[in-house]
């Protein structure tokens, strides 16, 4: 009896400016458990320095897995993600896992990925991001489901995507428009949502994220509440335009406004839940920018290292 072929992986990581925690997600993918062929890949959104490029062509040689960096030049979260895919696609492999480069994952992150993708027959999976008690203190909570069959998924830092949900969309698979805003993988889901895929999300497949320094403050909370308003608005309005939607969000964001400020003071003595409403009316105040026009250019900053 012939042995089945073990699924085939290659794991992109996109990276600007952080070498350390560039060295630290490779070391940590170095070390999964699995039995899938690997290769990885990463993308320096840098080409200036190209700090990420010069170490993995240093790491490459003695690498557990195939290690290969490329440039991606033109500045963006969406075109270093579509560099990402250009290269990854003609390596062959079944599936194109994506991690950030301030996340790193756990021992079983792939083999829980594969586990999932054969019990779901899901598209795209998600996996979970764990941020730690230091985390929890500083605001940010994780991002976790029960794994199993999900409506819609939340950010690419995690995901676990087929090839043939790849190579049917087509290039540009993140919208360039979204490129220092963010939003690119909200509208990327929602494309493929109206496209019929399946969405899965896997608990088991766990990345750990890094929380630094300029993140662990009240200011960059809201900062990012505000930027995922304006983002995650921007997003609806290009796929649902019309004075209805308008209409929709507008009552919606009004009724945010009138009752967070309410809720920050009742929340006032909580030291764990008191940041929520702040956070909420930042949103509002993002959503209601983006339907006037405005974009939040929040990858213009490079937290971390």
């Amino acid at each position: 009896m012939v042995e089945p072929m073990p699924p085939t992986v290659t794991i992109c990581i996109p990276t600007f400016r952080r070498p350390k925690s560039l060295k630290r997600l490779l070391d940590a993918t170095a070390a999964l458990r699995t039995d899938a062929r690997l290769s990885v890949l990463v993308a320096d959104n840098d080409a200036q320095s190209h700090a990420g490029f010069d170490l993995v062509t240093g790491m490459a040689a003695d690498y557990r897995w195939p290690l290969t960096a490329v440039i991606a030049p033109e500045r963006g979260i969406a075109q270093v993600r579509n560099t990402l895919i250009a290269h990854a696609l003609p390596q062959g492999s079944r599936f194109i896992a994506m991690i950030d480069d301030d996340e790193w994952p756990s021992p079983q992150w792939i083999a829980a990925f594969l586990s999932a993708a054969r019990a779901t027959g899901a598209d795209v999976l998600q996996g979970s991001i764990l941020f730690g008690q230091a985390g929890a203190a500083d605001g940010h909570r994780d991002i976790r489901r029960p794994s199993g069959p999900i409506g819609m998924l939340q950010g690419a830092g995690n995901l676990l995507v087929s090839r043939e949900v790849l190579e049917e969309m087509g290039a540009p698979w993140f919208d360039p428009q979204f490129a220092l805003s963010g939003g690119e993988d909200q509208d990327f889901f929602v494309r493929l949502m109206q496209a019929g895929k399946c969405f899965a999300w896997s608990d088991e497949a766990v990345a750990h994220g890094e929380v630094p320094g300029t993140r662990a403050t009240l200011q960059w909370l809201l900062k990012r509440a505000y930027s995922v308003g304006n983002s995650d608005m921007r997003v609806l309005i290009k796929h649902q335009p019309g004075a209805g939607t308008f209409a929709r969000e507008l009552a919606k964001i009004l009724a945010t406004l009138l009752l967070s400020p309410l809720a920050a003071v009742i929340l006032a003595g909580s030291p764990n839940r008191r940041a929520v409403p702040l956070q909420k009316l930042c949103r509002a105040a993002g959503k209601l920018t983006a339907m006037c026009g405005a974009r939040y250019n929040e990858y213009a900053v490079v937290h971390g290292e």
